[in-house]
């Protein structure tokens, strides 16, 4: 449909089709308006006259008294009067009066029937030419109900092809906000893992209780989480928002549609009117009553408005699905790449946590070994030390029984000689040997230290490696949104 003077904004699905060009068919004169009583406001059920009837019968003759002062009829309009008696005839007029009389009257009657032709003739004219302005004008108007019933009909159809499509991208839109509002419910989740993750880790002991790579990456997703939360959250209120424009523009087409409907039914009926139809009354005054709220422009312009308006919350709509569809690929791709990166630090920390482990669990038993063999050369020293007191308390005791003896008896000969330096060779073996067992007892000492350190120190790794690989890995292994996050990208994708 083209309006003249006004371009139209919307883009429409089919051209307008033409006007009808076949009128309805209308009866003759006597069929249409057959026992048809013309509007008479003072009465419906006298028959039809003339005007001139009505002016003549509303004339009532009355007799009035002979009085005095009568003056009497004129001579022409006296009645002769007819004496009693028989031989008693008087006359009035002439013959010639008689004839000029008659002539008169057949003038009079020629004249009369004269007009009465011409009145005729003007009233055959004037029925016709009625007649033929009558159905000009019904055919005028029932051409214009067509053009109007098919005006109605193109921007139904219109508004029918709008009203589908936006149905259709409103239900897109509604599976978008659904697909939005899980994947919000699903960072909920890998979030919470990664808290857990951190807090578990703060139970690290001693010298484990770095800031590790893990703990950078954990913390990383912690705010990529939180980034993507955001993000869609955002998201998810544009989505609603364009669902409530979308609700708007559904139902102004709704509204109009119906509007339509209600219109093309009302017109289509009047199209469908004839003379002959049933149904049809007078409505005195109808004619002066405008409720019309619209011209033609403005009609169009009204529902050409409306589908601009659907049609651009369309186009929005669409590009908000698009973008949507992009954030989630993009949050779900985002927090899978992170996922995986704490999943490699947590696995390099574990291998490198268990290589340490395997190291002290090697140097304990070295150290143990080692403890055990030193253990051993102290017993071994206590025992010889033990003896050498022995061979000591023999020698001093050769030395002490040797000074009893008699006078020139107390000989240094060969013997005592021997005896004392036995004595000091035994005291001088004993001297070093207790440096031994001290130095012994030091390192044992140390080793023990050492052992208790490195004890120590596997405690602390298998609790890191517990907290790591049990805790952490074990919440990360059952991680809910990892297939689920495939899972909402996938079905966007299908």
């Amino acid at each position: 449909m083209e309006l003249y003077g006004y371009p139209l904004k919307a883009k429409f699905n089919q051209p307008r089709p033409p006007p009808p060009k076949v009128l309805p068919a209308t009866n003759t004169m006597t069929t249409s308006y057959k026992n048809r009583i013309p509007y008479h406001p003072e009465s419906f059920s006298m028959p039809w006259m003339p005007n001139s009837y009505y002016k003549a019968a509303a004339l009532n003759p009355t007799l009035s008294p002979l009085t005095e002062s009568f003056p009497g009829l004129p001579p022409t309009k006296i009645v002769p009067f007819i004496s009693e008696r028989p031989n008693g005839v008087f006359s009035r007029h002439s013959l010639d009066d008689w004839h000029r009389s008659n002539m008169t009257n057949y003038k009079e009657s020629e004249t009369t029937r004269h007009n009465a032709e011409r009145l005729r003739a003007d009233l055959t004219r004037t029925i016709k030419d009625v007649y033929q302005q009558a159905k000009r004008t019904q055919g005028e108007s029932t051409k214009n109900l067509g053009e109007r019933v098919n005006d109605i009909e193109y921007w139904k159809s219109e508004l029918c092809i709008e009203l589908d499509a936006m149905i259709r991208e409103t239900n897109s839109l509604m599976d978008m906000q659904k697909r939005l509002e899980r994947a919000l419910a699903d960072t909920e989740g890998p979030f919470q893992v990664a808290h857990k993750c951190l807090l578990n880790r703060e139970k690290r002991m001693g010298i484990d209780l770095v800031n590790d790579d893990v703990e950078k990456q954990l913390i990383t997703e912690i705010k990529t989480i939180r980034s993507c939360r955001e993000r869609l959250q955002q998201c998810l209120d544009t989505v609603n928002c364009q669902l409530m424009c979308n609700k708007e523009a559904r139902q102004e087409l709704e509204k109009d549609l119906a509007d339509k409907q209600m219109g093309h039914h009302i017109d289509s009926k009047c199209y469908q009117l004839k003379n002959t139809s049933r149904g049809i009354h007078y409505y005195k005054g109808v004619e002066r009553v405008d409720a019309t709220v619209s011209v033609p422009e403005t009609w169009a312009r009204f529902t050409d408005n409306n589908i601009f308006r659907s049609q651009s919350a369309r186009a929005t709509s669409a590009k908000l699905r698009a973008s949507t569809e992009s954030l989630l690929m993009g949050t779900a791709d985002e927090m899978w790449r992170q996922f995986s990166k704490v999943n490699d630090a947590f696995t390099s920390r574990i291998t490198e946590t268990a290589n340490a482990k395997s190291k002290i669990q090697t140097h304990l038993a070295k150290t143990r070994q080692e403890i055990f063999q030193i253990e051993t050369k102290i017993q071994v020293i206590q025992k010889t030390i033990r003896d050498k007191e022995v061979q000591l308390k023999v020698a001093q005791t050769r030395l002490d029984e040797r000074t009893r003896r008699p006078n020139v008896e107390l000989c240094r000969d060969a013997a005592q000689i021997r005896l004392v330096q036995e004595v000091n060779e035994i005291n001088e073996t004993l001297r070093n040997l207790h440096q031994c067992l001290r130095a012994s007892e030091d390192m044992l000492q140390m080793l023990v230290r050492s052992k208790g350190v490195l004890e120590h120190d596997l405690v602390v790794k298998n609790n890191s490696l517990f907290i790591d690989q049990e805790r952490c890995m074990g919440m990360r292994k059952s991680y809910p949104s990892t297939v689920q996050i495939l899972g909402y990208v996938s079905a966007g994708l299908t």
